[in-house]
């Protein structure tokens, strides 16, 4: 769901429909691990579904068990269904240091009927605050939904030298999650399930310090071009139009617009055109 080189990070929504053979995808046995709310983590399905619940005791969530560098990264989620109000689910990559970099995905629910919203966010070398949310299209396949070009050169840091784990999870975050916490989670419909089926990891993968490139299952038979694409990854014309689609319909809020917030002075990329920020 996200593309990271080192030049620009491509935030996408997909439905994942690809060329890649089923024993491309990473099994959840083998490749991530539970790291909380163990109770409400099934992996079924002999490892190519895991469901997280979200009960009034706990959420749940998992991680990989690889650390990656650059590359792209897709997973098949299902969503909390009905009254989601209250919860979060996410999907997102995070680094460990104390000064992390990290690329952010989570799904703010909401009532019966209404569109979820996808809240995304930034972090480099410590610094976030770059947030941009969407309220969700009806087709998401190979959409492009954010760009966020390298601009280091006038000192805007970039997540490009910590390797990162890819974390899904899902908790109570009704003080703010819906409407600005105005609608909080109804513990009645307990517990709240979303599902999560197809991860793959086409990544450099770093291992005790190192990098290797290539994709994170060994096994595969994807050809060494396709496996690497991602290195050289770029939006063409009709990318572009895609993403300028998305941003001026869906787009709910943007950081670079928020005058209010940011009252001393915009991010210095946000003085750049949408799309070299």
């Amino acid at each position: 769901m996200s593309s990271l080189s080192a030049s620009v990070l491509l935030l996408g929504l997909m439905s994942m429909t690809s060329l890649m053979a089923a024993s491309a995808y990473n099994n959840f046995n083998q490749d991530v691990e539970i790291f909380f709310g163990k109770s409400l983590a099934k992996i079924l399905d002999g490892g190519n579904m895991i469901k997280l619940s979200l009960d009034n005791c706990s959420g749940s969530g998992f991680r990989s068990k690889s650390k990656y560098l650059f590359g792209k990264f897709e997973m098949h989620i299902k969503l909390v269904p009905g009254n989601s109000a209250g919860t979060v689910t996410t999907f997102y990559l995070s680094s460990h240091e104390r000064r992390h970099d990290e690329i952010d995905f989570e799904f703010l629910g909401n009532l019966t009927g209404q569109p979820y919203l996808l809240h995304t966010n930034i972090f480099a070398k410590g610094q976030g605050g770059r947030e941009q949310q969407f309220y969700l299209c009806v087709m998401v396949d190979d959409i492009p939904i954010r760009l966020f070009n390298n601009n280091e050169a006038i000192g805007v840091p970039f997540p490009n030298s910590q390797a990162m784990t890819v974390y899904s999870t899902i908790w109570n975050a009704d003080e703010w999650a819906t409407e600005g916490g105005r609608v909080k989670t109804n513990w009645t419909e307990a517990p709240f399930t979303a599902s999560y089926r197809r991860f793959y990891a086409n990544a450099c993968i770093d291992s005790s310090g190192s990098s290797s490139y290539g994709a994170s299952k060994s096994t595969n038979s994807l050809t060494s071009s396709t496996t690497q694409a991602w290195q050289t990854e770029d939006l063409d014309i009709e990318a572009l139009e895609k993403l300028r689609w998305v941003q001026n319909h869906f787009m709910v809020y943007d950081y670079c617009t928020d005058l209010k917030r940011f009252s001393q002075g915009l991010p210095p990329e946000c003085k750049r055109p949408r799309f070299l920020q």
